[in-house]
């Protein structure tokens, strides 16, 4: 086991995405589920800041990235990825005894603008936007990891995305990581890429989104997938058959409320949270053995008559008594407890600065 590693480590990190220097901010977890800040560790990468990384979102400073996935952690929590849309980077980490992130490497991202990564194993793919001045081509491009945390490219693994200039939102391994999922805000697609045994990936197939501006995604333990819709306010699930086609469950269960982009469930996956941006709402959907939804209820992010705050990225502790989300306007990270029927239970909203912080993006949890 390398040195590094140790698999107990409790805490919830976020991404700065500042344009001069991108940083991982740490927080400490106790049992309770209450943070305390950490320090703050640069990716020797930028980020975009306010910027977006598209115009076809408003440039209103939050959620510059437009995607899930910009901070990720493997699945055993040994390595911690971010991207730097700034400058077409990726960064690795290793996490340390003490649950502090240890940089050891950082690679082109394969394209220009990345704006989310998964890992599955030893392999990592990124979902790069494009910019300007290529037109924005976007792709998916893939790496190897090692065990100490460091990066190289796969030849023949960037493929483009359903459409030259579709916008990524998320790449996502599936559980068994034969497949990787696309979401597609611009062009409302769903893509699905089969893997191939050296790491590269095939020709995808094209699902359509039931509804607009697909942006969030989470497979579920049984395959089925959830994805929220930003202009459709809503979230839809789905099964795949083994040709990659995606078949509805339920299509656009509206919640009420305004841009719904974020998504993970509880542990036993009774439950999705779904984060409704604009609105600065939180929404619990309760998912039927079959996949169905239904809405159960909503709360603020914030405490109501204090400082709105946003919410954006999403993360369930693995001990499944927690949810944390974070709040994009103020760069803070709201805390709940998850009670036995599923309802939030507002604990503390915490902040590494005194001030707000505006362009943060990507939440993980370990």
């Amino acid at each position: 086991m390398n040195k590094y590693f140790r698999a107990n480590a409790s805490m919830v990190y976020i991404m700065t995405n500042n344009e001069v220097m991108n940083q991982i901010i740490a927080f400490y977890r106790d049992t309770n589920g209450i943070l305390a800040f950490a320090g703050s560790y640069p990716t020797h990468g930028r980020g975009t800041g306010t910027k977006e990384v598209s115009t076809a979102t408003a440039n209103d400073g939050v959620d510059p990235l437009t995607s899930q996935g910009a901070l990720t952690l493997c699945r055993d929590g040994r390595f911690l990825l971010a991207v730097n849309a700034g400058n077409h980077t990726i960064s690795s980490f290793m996490i340390t005894d003490s649950g502090i992130p240890v940089l050891m490497d950082v690679r082109p991202s394969g394209g220009a603008q990345p704006n989310s990564v998964d890992v599955f194993g030893n392999l990592v793919y990124v979902a790069n936007v494009g910019n300007a001045e290529n037109n924005y081509s976007s792709n998916i491009t893939g790496f190897h990891i090692n065990n100490n945390g460091h990066l190289t490219p796969i030849p023949g693994s960037t493929h483009s995305l359903s459409t030259f200039n579709a916008q990524p939102a998320q790449v996502l391994f599936t559980r068994d990581g034969s497949n990787i999922l696309v979401s597609e805000l611009t062009s409302n697609h769903l893509s699905v890429f089969h893997v191939n045994q050296n790491g590269t990936v095939t020709e995808p197939i094209v699902n359509n989104s039931y509804g607009q501006g697909p942006l969030g995604a989470y497979f579920l333990s049984t395959g089925i997938l959830l994805v929220t819709e930003a202009d459709s306010n809503a979230l839809s699930s789905y099964s795949m058959s083994n040709d990659r086609v995606l078949h509805v469950i339920s299509g656009s269960v509206p919640n009420g409320y305004k841009t719904a982009c974020w998504v993970a469930t509880t542990r036993d996956e009774r439950f999705a949270y779904v984060t409704n941006t604009l609105s600065g709402t939180i929404s619990t959907y309760r998912i039927d053995p079959n996949g169905a939804l239904s809405v159960e209820r909503h709360i603020t992010s914030t405490a109501p008559g204090t400082s709105p705050g946003l919410p954006m990225d999403v993360g369930v502790s693995k001990d499944g008594r927690h949810f944390y989300t974070l709040n994009g306007n103020q760069g803070t990270v709201s805390v709940f407890k998850i009670q036995d029927d599923g309802s939030l239970a507002r604990l503390q909203v915490a902040a590494w600065i005194n001030f707000p912080y505006f362009g943060s993006q990507g939440l993980a949890v370990l």
